[in-house]
């Protein structure tokens, strides 16, 4: 039978890290089953580009439009991402709510949950959880906090969907087209904003920070430092990347990539980079997939809790200077061939983990059919 799902997270809002995670999550359902499936996006005519589905404008949509898009399905999935945090939390869960009401069965596919400070974020996150046919999430300290928020429900840890995402072509003529000589050690950095996801971010700190890392790496390894926005718009990386080279004593030998390229291109790039020092989850995933050694600057528990999947330190980033950050960086470079090592061994079991969600969605649908 051809099963009739909507998919609701972070979609069509530029970035790459989500639209990673979407590729994911479709590349394999459409291998496990017959699905007409539906986007609820932030801009749907992106989703529709990239991904080849059909999506819907959901955040402009009333909720009679809404209920009419719910009635009609066998199974509505929330997720994956970091998307149940305090201010996004209300309404990725009211669509629940009202598929629920309708007697829709739901499932939470690979999710990071977090910050949740308000008493009103975790009391819904509770009553509505405690509702769903089926959770994973991502990462085990997300499974822990819904436990000690009183989610009873059976959780299972998988991984990120985005670990699934297969590289598409990105040429040496793209990185000159970009003004990058691909023939000189390239290391690749990713920032971004502070916001609800990253709250503690003290800009002028870590810009300050970082400034003088990409010039330790520039000077110390000779290498020409590309700065790879995993979200664009305003006040997003492009801008805090200019603002970080702004600070660079080497700014000449630093770029920021400016053209439009897509999550599986940014992949493919990625292979070209000796080091790769990041606070973006999906841009240090990227690099796991390629087995490029990387330093993580972990802002959030979903990164730290991909770095514990990995077994691989990091710096702790409230603490952080200029001076341990440059340690750390010297002493990972010195290491890189064992990093590279241990991403070869670590990463293809976390991918069959991120496997592992579509099995159990597939099991939850067909244990819907009808008899």
């Amino acid at each position: 039978m051809k099963y009739r799902i909507a998919i609701s997270g972070s979609y069509g809002g530029m970035n790459l890290g989500d639209e990673a995670i979407l590729e994911g999550i479709l590349r394999e359902l459409r291998a496990s089953l017959d699905v007409d499936v539906v986007i609820f996006s932030f801009n749907p005519r992106d989703t529709e580009r990239r991904h080849k589905v059909r999506a819907i404008p959901i955040r402009e949509m009333n909720k009679d439009e809404i209920i009419d898009q719910l009635r009609r399905l066998d199974l509505f999935i929330l997720g994956g991402g970091g998307i149940l945090y305090d201010e996004s939390i209300e309404a990725y869960l009211r669509d629940v709510n009202w598929a629920k009401d309708l007697g829709i069965p739901v499932m939470i596919y690979a999710v990071s949950i977090g910050p949740l400070k308000a008493p009103e974020s975790k009391q819904l996150i509770t009553q509505v959880l405690n509702k769903i046919d089926k959770i994973t999430v991502r990462e085990r300290e997300a499974k822990r906090l819904l436990n000690d928020l009183g989610v009873n429900q059976e959780i299972e840890v998988t991984a990120d969907p985005g670990l699934l995402l297969k590289p598409q072509p990105f040429t040496k003529e793209m990185l000159k087209k970009e003004g990058i000589n691909p023939d000189t050690p390239l290391v690749g950095f990713s920032v971004r904003e502070p916001g609800p996801a990253a709250p503690d971010l003290n800009i002028e700190q870590y810009h300050g920070i970082l400034a003088n890392a990409a010039d330790y790496m520039a000077e110390r390894f000779d290498a020409q430092i590309v700065f790879v926005p995993m979200e664009l718009g305003e006040h997003k990386d492009p801008q805090h990347s200019h603002a970080v080279i702004s600070k660079m004593a080497n700014a000449q030998r630093a770029n920021v990539l400016k053209g439009e390229y897509s999550a599986g291109e940014i992949l493919g790039l990625v292979k070209y980079m000796s080091f790769v020092v990041g606070m973006r989850l999906h841009f240090l995933i990227f690099a796991g997939i390629q087995n490029v050694p990387f330093v993580p600057l972990p802002y959030a528990s979903k990164v730290s809790g991909f770095l514990s999947d990995l077994e691989m330190p990091m710096p702790p980033i409230a603490a952080l200077n200029v001076g341990k950050l440059c340690a750390f960086l010297d002493r990972s470079w010195d290491l890189r061939n064992r990093i590279k090592k241990q991403l070869e061994e670590r990463v293809p079991p976390l991918q069959e983990r991120a496997k592992q969600t579509n099995r159990i969605l597939c099991d939850l649908l067909q244990s819907l059919k009808p008899e």
